[in-house]
């Protein structure tokens, strides 16, 4: 179900004065030693222009060295003692430390101002209207150190919010402390629609305005995109996603970009072109490949290639899985995407092609061929009784972290025997796209100038397993 909700309307904004009853009153109710040390209180204003206020409230025992993980959006903090006394620090590098007996703290980030200075940015600032959308890493100061027990306490008024994380009771944010540190895309003001799903919601919030579409449109764009992961995953990866929408200028296009940060919950953010059409959603591709690394773990170090190229290669798999696009068309744009990567890749073995943390067309592209052959030997050696899709079930029973290392061994398990090692040693060493003829012959995908014909080969029926019509669940 879809429900859209009305427009947001702010809050009137606190007096300092009641600020700073209200935060003597906080730091007096938590005894000494309470691990919950940390209260943000964070308005957004206005006038005269759109900002962020933030106000941290502390006890004895809490962290003293704070940083802003991305430096640069405030200059200095003013911090208040226990005797009264008020004084500004300097923030250096993006640090500060406060003296000792610091009972609060207070910043402003100016949103408009850094969107002046930085241009539209996806993470320092952007929006239209009464609309903003932001980074947390940009605006929130943190401690130096997170410790375990650390917990936070969050308030947001001024604006309603779409942060990564579900409000309590009176829309107040209980938080760990490390959720500082990975703390994701948050939107302010703007509309909003809940999209259900059987096993999980979409919380969205659109940050400005369409010529051309309404939220009842978006918001449908975004279900089928959730509904095309649940044709990989048994459900939904996560119960609760928070997708922000920014339009912005562009011509003919509908969504740009698009950016999962793994905040706990992930938080997605999009940008799609303000004239964009009901019509060129329904051909869109980049909300269902920002969703589909929700089914992937988080893959710590990052590994490139690999996290991009599932995303890409089930890009294409599932909009044919859900009908959105035929068998032929998906083979199509597979095709087509291995042809630009190997173009860009020249002569690169694909280990040469995807060094580094780049995100270049190799990376993506021979990432989605490793898949692709993945799942064809997956499912040759179980006689198309298990499948890639299999690995990221296994991945996501042990947690929503692994490593390369774990994602060998999770394909192993469900082959039954070593094969991921085996795979992997025929394409690294190997000029990028080496082993995409083969495959695709095998597979009964003919491209030619006229474009793409599916026949059928010694691999064909592994194909139509791999692009087949299903619903969720089917052939689990």
């Amino acid at each position: 179900m879809t429900k859209l909700l009305a427009p947001v309307r702010a809050a009137p904004l606190v007096l300092l004065a009641l600020a700073w009853l209200s935060c003597q009153s906080t730091a007096r109710s938590r005894p000494v030693g309470d691990p919950a040390a940390l209260r943000y209180n964070v308005t957004y204003v206005r006038e005269p222009e759109h900002a962020l206020d933030v106000e941290v409230v502390l006890v004895r025992g809490s962290p003293r060295e704070f940083l802003f993980s991305k430096p640069g959006g405030v200059d200095s903090v003013q911090v208040w003692s226990d005797d009264g006394e008020v004084r500004s620090l300097r923030v250096h590098e993006g640090a500060v430390r406060l003296p000792a007996g610091t009972r609060f703290l207070r910043y402003r980030y100016a949103l408009d101002a850094r969107i002046r200075e930085k241009g539209p940015d996806f993470f320092a600032g952007m929006g239209e209207g009464d609309a903003r959308h932001v980074a947390g890493r940009e605006y929130l100061i943190r401690p130096r150190v997170v410790t375990p027990a650390l917990r936070v306490e969050l308030y947001v008024e001024g604006a309603e919010a779409l942060l990564p994380w579900a409000p309590g009771e009176g829309g107040l944010y209980r938080l760990r402390g490390e959720d500082l540190v990975d703390s994701g895309f948050h939107g302010f003001g703007g509309r909003r629609c809940h999209v259900g799903l059987p096993d999980a919601v979409l919380e969205v919030a659109i940050l400005g305005h369409f010529t051309r579409l309404d939220d009842v449109a978006v918001c449908a764009w975004l279900r089928q995109a959730a509904e095309e992961v649940r044709t990989v995953r048994r459900a939904f990866p996560y119960p609760r996603v928070s997708v922000r929408v920014i339009p912005v200028p562009a011509r003919g296009s509908s969504s740009l970009f698009g950016m999962v940060l793994w905040s706990s919950p992930p938080s997605i953010s999009i940008l799609v072109g303000q004239d964009a059409e009901a019509a060129t959603l329904e051909r869109d591709w980049v909300a269902v490949h920002e969703m589909l690394h929700l089914a992937h773990p988080v893959l710590l170090p990052r590994v490139p290639w690999l996290s991009e190229g599932l995303a890409t290669y089930y890009t294409e798999v599932a909009r044919a899985r859900s009908g959105r696009q035929s068998a032929e068309r998906a083979w199509e744009e597979l095709v087509d995407g291995f042809t630009r990567g190997r173009a860009r890749a020249g002569m690169r073995t694909m280990e040469e092609a995807v060094s580094g943390s780049d995100f270049s067309l190799p990376v993506y592209w021979t990432g989605a061929l490793f898949a692709l052959h993945l799942d064809v030997e997956l499912r040759r050696v179980t006689e198309n009784k298990r499948r890639l899709d299999d690995v990221l079930e296994l991945l996501a029973e042990r947690g929503p972290t692994s490593t390369f290392g774990a994602f060998g061994v999770a394909v192993d398990a469900v082959a039954g025997q070593p094969l991921f090692d085996a795979l992997l040693a025929r394409h690294l060493p190997r000029p990028a796209f080496a082993e995409m003829e083969g495959l695709l012959e095998a597979l009964g995908v003919r491209a030619d100038t006229a474009g793409v014909t599916l026949v059928p080969a010694r691999d064909s029926l592994l194909r139509e397993a791999v692009d087949g019509r299903r619903t969720r669940g089917a052939g689990f």
